[in-house]
Formats: structure tokens, sequence, C-alpha cells
């Protein structure tokens, strides 16, 4: 699993598309589960955001396998080793084309409301999906985009197979994906929700766009979400700063072994944490190149420091000012923020580590006054192992919490879910705000 839902998998997605920012860029969304996606890569690059209407073909016995695709323009793209292996005729595949042209034109009155697609011509063109698979849909939405005068095609997806850019051809100029697994089943397993994507919510992603096409700051009802600068001393670091409506504590996010703010599986416990009211800060310690230097990542003493100003610059947010705060650590990123906890007057709450390595903070483990939460999965045997080590060195309130099943990264179905309810459950009891000096 590498993304919460299709939101996530497209902020996640867009991080890769940076390069394109400030260019003559549309974004092109396949319905319906490629537009969630896009929403958030065209809101991300200030993009303009529109359809790409592609239907595919699938075998008749067997929907979700494509043996191609059909698109605006007549244009069409058959696999024909999936039509031979799974034995289908021409009649038959001409009953499934008609039947899916019929949806196509529909979707497109329902979709545009009689508005006329963005023009393509002599733009770059990003086309999006939520994934790509057999790759049918994806190749048929690039041959769109250069029948409508795209001057450059770019396919950009979350998650594909090892091997997806032989699958397509030349289609497109450029492709942008950052999970490649070997192990590929199907588009949905890589995400905790992958639920069916209805035509409003599609529709709704179209008319935000065309409302704010350039804000970069969302508020959703009960929550406030914005990408933002974290001064950290000197140094400026990107991160995404989440409050819900009525939140009362904030918790930072300190990633491990050169993960950033995009790591899915600290996004999935942040989700969780926002749900039950509690704000988060998910922030890259380390500049880009500072990570080209590897020793920085297991530099625990320059990684706490910058959680101790990230955690300034958090208390002197609007948002968050008053808030109490607590650190959530991943590998490396445990010790940092047990080194952090230790400082005098950071007044930290709590402290939750997940598959951490708090043995890193040595010394400083004695001198952690706040309340900590030690997770490790069952099967993650060596860490378990230095985590009962660490826990025997502290003296402030702790436990430790072991996931059965579990191995060191939570990939195993529903171990991620139980690490979020420690931790919300942690959070939530010790939340008190704690007495700090400012300056």
């Amino acid at each position: 699993m590498f993304f919460m839902d299709r939101r996530d998998a497209g902020r996640q997605l867009a991080a890769r598309l940076e390069h394109l920012r400030n260019s003559d860029v549309v974004v092109l969304g396949l319905p319906r589960g490629g537009v969630p996606v896009a929403a958030e890569v065209a809101r991300s690059l200030n993009a303009p955001l529109d359809v790409c209407l592609v239907r595919k073909l699938g075998v008749p016995y067997q929907p979700e396998l494509g043996m191609g695709a059909i698109g605006e323009g007549d244009v069409r793209v058959i696999n024909d080793e999936v039509v031979i292996t799974a034995g289908v005729t021409p009649d038959a595949l001409a009953e499934v084309e008609a039947r899916e042209r019929t949806v196509l034109e529909t979707r497109a009155r329902r979709y545009r409301h009689g508005r006329e697609p963005v023009p393509l011509e002599g733009r770059t063109v990003l086309v999006v999906d939520d994934g790509v698979a057999t790759g049918s849909t994806a190749r048929a939405a690039c041959r769109i985009a250069r029948a409508r005068g795209a001057a450059r095609v770019v396919l950009a997806v979350p998650v594909a197979p090892y091997d997806w850019t032989e699958r397509l051809g030349q289609d497109a100029d450029d492709v942008v994906c950052p999970y490649t697994p070997r192990d590929f089943y199907a588009i949905g397993q890589f995400y905790a929700d992958f639920a069916q994507t209805e035509d409003e919510e599609v529709v709704a992603c179209l008319r935000a766009a065309r409302t704010h096409p350039r804000d970069t700051h969302r508020t959703t009802g009960t929550e406030q979400d914005r990408e933002t600068d974290v001064q950290a001393g000197t140094t400026v670091l990107r991160g995404r700063l989440t409050v819900p409506e009525g939140a009362v504590g904030a918790v930072l996010f300190a990633h491990g072994s050169g993960s950033s703010r995009h790591s899915p599986r600290n996004r999935f416990v942040a989700a969780g944490l926002n749900r039950a009211g509690l704000a988060t800060l998910l922030f890259d310690l380390l500049t880009e190149e500072e990570e080209r230097d590897r020793a920085n990542v297991f530099d625990t003493d320059l990684l706490a420091r910058r959680l101790v100003d990230a955690t300034a610059w958090l208390r002197g947010q609007p948002e968050t000012g008053g808030m109490a705060v607590g650190y959530f650590g991943a590998s490396t990123g445990a010790a940092a923020a047990l080194w952090a906890a230790a400082e005098p007057d950071t007044g930290i709450a709590a402290v939750v580590s997940r598959g951490g390595r708090p043995d890193l903070a040595g010394p400083r483990l004695p001198a952690v006054p706040s309340p900590t939460l030690l997770i490790v999965g069952s099967h993650d045997h060596l860490v378990l192992d230095l985590n009962r080590e660490a826990q025997s060195r502290l003296r402030c309130e702790n436990r430790l919490e072991i996931v059965p099943g579990a191995t060191h990264l939570f990939e195993e179905p529903g171990t991620l879910e139980q690490v979020t309810d420690l931790a919300r459950d942690w959070f939530t009891d010790h939340m008190a705000p704690i007495p700090h000096r400012v300056g």
C-alpha cells in the first residue's frame, strides 16, 4: 500500500512533476478514478484541469481485463494479444465498443455541460490516471491529446507495473511514475481507499478547478490544508500543514532513513490523526542537497535540531499557536523525536515511534520527559530488540506495543491501521498543553 486515497496519490505524484510548474501545461484526468488524482496535480502546478474521455474495452466475460480502449475523436487502441488470448470474436468486440461509445458520449455531456474542451494546440499535455495496468487506456488518452494538437505529451501515474513503459510504445514523449513494483496484480492493491469514483466527484473536481484555478491553499468545511515553507534556523524546509476545525493538538512527523513529507505510511497515519481532530505537520527534515549526503540521514543531532526549530515555527503559526505538540517518529526519525523531546523547555506532550530506532537517541533517553509509545512489528526482530533495550533506559511514562504479524514497514493488511489507532489513542490521551519558554 502506497496511498491513502486518490487525493493522496495526486499529491505524491505532483511532487515528481515540479519541473512542469509555470510551463504552458494542461492536466487531463482520465475519468473517473484519474480525475481526483489529476485535480491535485493541477492544483499543485497551477495548471488548468480537463478530462480526457476514454473508455476501456473490457473482455466480455471479464470486464476488468482491458482488451483496448476508445476515446474522443474516434481514437481506438486494441490490444491484439489480449483479444487473441481471451478468444474475443470481432462481433463481440464491436458490441463492447458500441456500448462504451454510448457511455463516452453521455459522460461528455455530463462532465462538460456544453463547455468546449480546454485547447491543447501547441501545449504540453499531462495525462494523469490513478494507475496503469495493461496500458491500453493510457495509450488511447495520449493519442487523443496528440490528435488534438499537443506539442508534447507526458503520461503521469502514481503506480504501474515495473515494465510499464514497454507497454506504451511511442505514444507519450515522457512518463512519470513514483512506484513501479514487481508484485503488481491490480491498481487497487496499492490504495488504502480505492472506492469507486462517482460522476458527481468528477464534476466537483472540474468545477473547483474552474473556480479556483491557482489556489494552493485548500479549505474544506472542517479542515485547512496547505503546502508551506517551514523555517528551521537559516534553512527553509518544505512541509504540509493540516488543521482540522477545533483541533487542540498538533503532531509533527519526523521521517527517517531519507524519507520525506510524501511518505505514504506517515501520510496514512496523519490522515487518521486528522480525523481524530489533531493537526499534523509533515515536512522534510533535510533539503534535497543535504539528502545527497547519506551521513545527514543518520545525523540524529542535526535532525533533532531541525525538529526543535520546526516546533518553534509551528507554535508561531496562527492556526496552531497555543496547541499541545507531539512528535511521531519513524525509523531514524524516532531517534530525532526523542532527542528533541529531551531538549530543555521544548514541552512536548507525547511521542510515538513507529518501527523506530530509539536506541540512536543514546544518552538522551533517560532525559525524555514526554510519555512515549514504541510501536514495533512482531516480525521486525532486530528493531524489536533495540526498542526493548531503549525502553529500559526511558524514565518517562512509556509503553511498547507489538503489532502481530507486522514487519518493519507495516505492509501487511491491517497493520498500519493498528499503528494509526494506537498513535491516535496515545496522542489524544496525552495532548494536554505543557508550558514552554519562548525565545
